[in-house]
C-alpha cells in the first residue's frame, strides 16, 4: 500500500493510520497494489473518522461532533468499484480509537486522532492490478452548526488494518522445446 498522507502510528494499537484525502485523481489516492491473482480480490480495512481532540472542549462538554465520511474505492482508470461510509459521534476521549504518536501534545501525541471504526470489505474484479482509495466528502455536525467538506487535498477520513485476500495466479507454464528434427536435422 502506498499512503501519500500518513497520519502516524497508534500509541496503544501500534497500527499505522493513513489519512484519506479528497480528490478525483486515482493516482493521488491511497494506492493498493494487488499481486498476481486468479479470481476477484477482497480488500478489507477499517474506516475511521478524523477528530481534532481538545482536552479543554471535552472538559467543558463542548467537544460533541457527529462525523459522516464518504470514500470511494476506484480502479486506476477512475471507475468506482464501491463507496464506503463511516458515521460516528465523538463525546469524550474514550471515543477515540487510539492516539497518534509524534505530536506536540501532552504525552507526545498528535491532536488529530481516529474516532469510530467501520470494517469495510470490497470485492475487486480479477482484471485489476491496483486500486485507489479517495475521499468524497465529510459532513461534520457540531453544537454550533454543520459543515460539509469535499475540496481536493482535504483529509476526509482515516484508514487502518488494510489487508487483501486473493488466490495466487498459477505459475507460468514452462517453455518446452518440441522434440523431433529441425530444418537442418539429419
Amino acid at each position: 500500500m502506498t499512503c501519500p498522507a500518513p497520519l502516524g502510528i497508534g500509541v496503544a494499537t501500534k497500527q499505522a493510520f493513513c489519512d484519506v484525502m479528497a480528490g478525483r485523481d486515482p493516482a493521488a489516492g491511497i494506492i493498493v497494489r494487488l499481486p498476481p491473482h486468479k479470481g476477484p480480490v477482497t480488500l478489507t480495512f477499517d474506516l475511521h473518522n478524523r477528530h481534532t481532540y481538545s482536552e479543554e472542549q471535552t472538559k467543558a462538554n463542548r467537544a460533541y461532533a457527529r462525523y459522516t465520511a464518504t470514500i470511494g474505492v476506484l480502479t486506476m482508470d477512475n471507475t468506482l468499484i464501491s463507496r464506503a461510509v463511516a458515521q460516528n459521534e465523538f463525546r469524550k476521549a474514550s471515543d477515540l480509537v487510539d492516539r497518534i504518536a509524534g505530536g506536540a501534545g501532552p504525552g507526545g501525541v498528535k491532536a488529530v486522532a481516529p474516532t469510530g471504526s467501520e470494517p469495510i470489505a470490497v470485492t475487486i474484479p480479477e482484471a485489476e492490478e491496483a486500486v485507489s482509495i479517495l475521499g468524497e466528502k465529510l459532513t461534520v455536525d457540531r453544537v454550533d452548526g454543520s459543515a460539509t467538506y469535499s475540496s481536493p487535498g482535504r483529509p476526509i477520513a482515516v484508514i487502518s488494518s488494510v489487508t487483501i485476500e486473493y488466490r495466487p495466479a498459477p505459475p507460468p507454464k514452462p517453455v518446452t522445446k518440441k522434440g523431433g528434427r529441425g530444418r537442418h536435422g539429419g
